[in-house]
């Protein structure tokens, strides 16, 4: 344990260091874009924070292959493959936000630093169905490895749109996912978890050591450049599993089955939210005749806003809603009462609920009000003793 913690240690740290540097960077390289009508920010604020993360993410895990604990999960070359997707992935991010891509370029590039993932082994190789495993094989495993990524890629990217938001929500899904692997790795004797646990450490270390410099008000933002880059980080932590244990051992060896169906199911849970806003923003913009690509200002924390909801009350919500998702699969996953989980899962869900729809309620009242003053000063007015 003390390996992963001196490795979040050092992604949180080179992340924070690196903040201010890259800021100045952005500042003089032109970086800077002016407000847009869609956003929520007032002055220009620079981008490229994307940097930072990908010097933080490549330090710590350069400085963990000299680790002893964690040597050994150096074999094989995914490590490798996330340096250079990661790599390739940040230089388009960069391009776009000093110079902007459209859409089918940045798309290809996606696709591009999915495949080098894949090309250096980070591909899906079976899918849990109840009661056994689906194999894919090579092909069809590589385009649904790519896939994943890609549609990972571009949610996470559509949730970077509050001050926090993109790096909180995956942070907190890095947190979850260490969180399963090292019991499947330590707990449970699974020693090949022990290379996304240490994915997701550094991944987590990044986005916090990133959120001192992001999180509301914001001094820099991580743009293009880092939120591509933490999907696809994100995505390379469960599907860099998924063969190299065997499925029907681990329904044996863990108290709910809910263990092999986690690698799959864990991120697209934390980002349930950012996902069905993709699939949303898409429908809207093509129903109404526009680019499925094309910004607007409807998405999920744009509504939160209009709902009366301050920047950090809808950042917060968020958050929630990402813990709990995913901690409680995770609950669900390696204890025997699920039925404890859900019933918490239940009433911080409905807490959540209850804030959500706060602001209508105060609006609701305040209208009521005033509506009861304007009738009470128009009866005064025309009362018998004002004659």
């Amino acid at each position: 344990m003390r390996e992963y913690a001196l490795t979040f240690v050092i992604a949180a740290a080179v992340t924070y260091l690196l903040v201010p540097m890259v800021r100045r960077f952005a500042i003089a390289f032109g970086a800077t874009p002016p407000v847009r009508d869609r956003d929520v920010h007032t002055e220009p604020i620079p981008r490229l924070g994307g940097l930072a993360i990908y010097g933080g993410f490549a330090a710590a895990l350069l400085i963990s292959a000299q680790l002893p604990h964690l040597q050994n999960v150096f074999v094989a070359d995914t490590w490798r493959g996330l340096l250079l997707a990661g790599g390739l992935i940040t230089v388009i991010g960069v391009i776009d936000d000093r110079w902007g891509m459209d859409a089918l370029s940045k798309l290809a590039g996606q696709t591009a630093a999915a495949g080098i993932l894949v090309w250096q082994g980070v591909q899906l190789l079976w899918l849990p169905l109840p009661g056994t495993q689906l194999s894919l094989g090579p092909w069809l495993g590589a385009m649904v490895s790519i896939l994943l990524i890609v549609v990972t890629i571009n949610a996470v990217n559509f949730a970077d749109g509050l001050d926090g938001l993109a790096a909180g929500i995956v942070g907190i899904s890095a947190f979850a996912f260490f969180a399963y692997y090292y019991v499947v790795a330590v707990e449970q004797g699974f020693v090949r978890q022990s290379y996304p646990a240490m994915i997701a450490i550094i991944l987590a270390g990044t986005c916090v050591g990133f959120l001192f410099h992001n999180f509301h008000p914001a001094k820099v933002f991580m743009g293009d450049t880092g939120a591509m880059l933490l999907g696809l980080l994100l995505t390379s932590i469960t599907i860099t599993v998924t063969g190299q244990f065997d499925a029907n051992t681990a329904r044996e060896e863990f108290n709910s089955g809910l263990v092999v169906f986690l690698p799959i199911a864990l991120p697209l849970l934390v980002i349930a939210l950012p996902l069905a806003d993709l699939v949303l923003a898409v429908l809207r913009r093509t129903l109404a005749g526009k680019s499925p690509f094309a910004p607007d200002r409807g998405h999920l924390h744009h509504r939160l806003l209009d709902m009366g909801h301050s920047h950090m009350r809808a950042v917060l919500l968020m958050y929630l809603w990402a813990g709990i998702v995913s901690f409680a699969a995770v609950a669900l996953s390696v204890f025997d009462s699920p039925a404890i989980v859900l019933t918490v899962t239940a009433l911080v869900a409905t807490c959540a609920v209850g804030l959500i729809v706060l602001p209508r309620l105060r609006r609701r009242g305040l209208l009521a009000r005033r509506r009861k003053e304007g009738a009470g000063v128009g009866g005064d007015h025309n009362s018998p003793s004002d004659a």
